[in-house]
């Protein structure tokens, strides 16, 4: 576990630079934006939900490709205009592990703050036949992810708790990984994401040839969720799988309203589209990515705490600034002009 310390903590400095320095050229303007992860994952559906429920209160999200969780998390910590980001739960909770020894760590998370939970995310492992579980990875040629990404740090861990050495972990993007395993050139890949992951509806994953691992071994279950992908999900797995899960959560950051403009704008956006999400579930669960219908926004990851604009957002008085400016316009637009001119003539 020392090992997967280490290359997380790397993991989230090389983040973080990065982050810097693409945000430094970043013009002055207020944008709204939110981090979510590659274009067939289920992030960026999930972000693009969210950014409609805003556009219907005149109000624009940005929604921004990303490698994944880790990404995302130093985004919403460090990046300019970027109010949200989707993190994986075990991300969180090493973040929590490591804090308390650790003054760079505890920099790095310093202001993050949940907006919501969100939903669970399955493990896929696919791999080619004649594999039959995690621990026939050892010796094999395995895609764990990007390096900025939560399914980089979820394949570290699931192999390094089961000890499972593989010949190589090459650090592919999951859209990398399935043409490689379609050719055999390599012989698994992991991917995080909500079922039904859209990557898997490629045509071309023949179930003769590759399927689904299950992921049951005890030694993960400390860490993960006990899950269940059902058959026919995707047109190459007719059976149930059973496997592990982690959930998603939505970050964004604790702006102080009376710092500067910039607080004040970001707060209001933060506080806006937490009432946007509450009051638009049902709509989420009805047109939104399928994810919606299970996410719980009670179960909150320990050791987190929601953010104080997010709170503001679900009082019960709270309004929107879309929504107060419908309320405050008059019928007659020159009403007031006229009550001012009756007072007046009284005299």
């Amino acid at each position: 576990m020392k090992s997967v310390a280490l290359t997380f903590r790397g993991l989230i400095f090389a983040a973080g630079a990065f982050m810097l320095a693409s945000g430094a050229g970043q013009a002055a303007e207020f944008e709204r934006n939110i981090m979510t992860g590659g274009p067939t994952g289920t992030y960026i559906r999930i972000g693009k939900d969210i950014a409609a429920l805003g556009a219907t209160c005149g109000q624009t999200l940005n929604v921004i490709e990303s490698a994944g969780s880790l990404e995302n998390f130093v985004g919403v910590r460090k990046r300019r205009n970027t109010q949200f980001g989707i993190v994986q739960s075990d991300v969180l909770e090493y973040l929590k592990t490591f804090e308390a020894n650790d003054a760079e760590i505890q920099d790095a998370v310093r202001g993050v703050r949940i907006m919501f939970p969100l939903y669970n995310e399955e493990v896929h492992v696919l791999a080619r036949a004649g594999l039959s579980g995690i621990k026939d990875l050892e010796g094999q040629k395995v895609a764990v992810g990007v390096k900025d990404s939560g399914t980089f740090l979820t394949a570290s861990l699931v192999l390094d708790i089961l000890q499972v050495k593989a010949a190589e972990r090459l650090p592919l993007n999951p859209d990398q990984a399935l043409p490689k395993l379609i050719a055999g050139e390599i012989d698994a890949f992991f991917y995080v994401a909500g079922a039904p992951a859209s990557l898997f509806a490629n045509a071309a994953i023949d179930p003769a040839k590759f399927h689904l691992l299950p992921i049951t071994e005890a030694p993960l279950l400390a860490t993960y969720t006990k899950a269940s992908i059902p058959g026919d999900t995707y047109a190459f797995q007719t059976g149930p799988v059973d496997l592990i899960a982690v959930k998603a959560v939505l970050m964004t950051y604790d702006y102080d309203p009376k710092k500067n403009a910039y607080h004040r704008e970001s707060c209001t956006t933060v506080s806006d589209f937490s009432s946007f999400v509450l009051n638009g579930m049902k709509q989420l669960r009805e047109t939104g990515h399928p994810k919606w219908k299970s996410v719980d926004l009670t179960a909150l990851p320990p050791g987190w705490q929601v953010g104080s604009c997010v709170k503001a957002g679900l009082a019960l008085d709270y309004a929107p600034a879309c929504t107060k400016a419908a309320d405050a316009a008059p019928a007659d637009n020159n009403e007031e002009y006229l009550n001012l001119l009756k007072q007046r003539l009284k005299n």
